[in-house]
């Protein structure tokens, strides 16, 4: 071992102790509320031929490009693809950022793509996020449902989505993230599960 181990081998224990510490508050009873609704939501949207859009900022954008391409592809074992849509077309992104402003990337992406019966998932570790606001407005007015991964309290949309799940204690992106990403991956097991795929 290195002379630096002495500073680095308590930071990485603290670090997996605090990952370990978010997590667990997939644990608690509205958490796993939160994830059996949005299991049971996907399962009943996919059966009736609907579909979904996700969006985020940044590392959340990247969680949502991965749930998307866990059900556009295949999560655990082989099975019939599930439609969702991650807004991250760098044309539309861009294009709609220098016509419109950034503030809309969302919100027309939903007008493009939204329609009702879709549901919506917005990830936004701060929930102040005025593209994620404006997507959700829209998606509302379209009659999509929302489901929001928020953070920090939940910010402005707090509320504003038709089930949310908030990550409490940690005030950083990455722990909320990690929350985020792992309740994914576990409603994504548990939604296969009602439509009866094997895991």
């Amino acid at each position: 071992m290195g002379p630096s181990s002495s500073v680095i081998l308590p930071l990485l224990k603290k670090s997996v102790h605090d990952a370990q510490e978010a997590v667990s508050f997939l644990t608690s009873k509205e958490a796993l509320s939160f994830m059996e609704q949005a299991a049971i939501l996907l399962a009943s949207t996919f059966q009736s031929l609907n579909k979904v859009l996700i969006a985020g900022n940044g590392g959340s954008l990247c969680d949502a490009a991965h749930f998307a391409e866990e059900l556009t592809g295949n999560f655990r074992k082989p099975r019939k693809a599930f439609p969702v849509i991650v807004l991250s077309e760098p044309g539309h992104l861009t294009c709609v950022a220098n016509d419109f402003g950034f503030d809309h990337v969302f919100a027309r992406g939903i007008e493009a793509f939204g329609a009702k019966g879709d549901v919506f998932i917005a990830l936004s570790t701060s929930g102040n996020s005025k593209n994620i606001l404006l997507g959700v407005e829209e998606a509302k007015k379209r009659g999509l449902t929302v489901v929001a991964f928020l953070g920090k309290g939940g910010g402005a949309l707090l509320g504003k989505a038709d089930y949310e799940l908030i990550v409490p204690t940690f005030s950083t992106s990455d722990r909320i993230q990690e929350v985020h990403m792992t309740a994914l991956h576990i409603i994504i097991e548990a939604m296969e599960a009602v439509l009866g795929v094997a895991s």
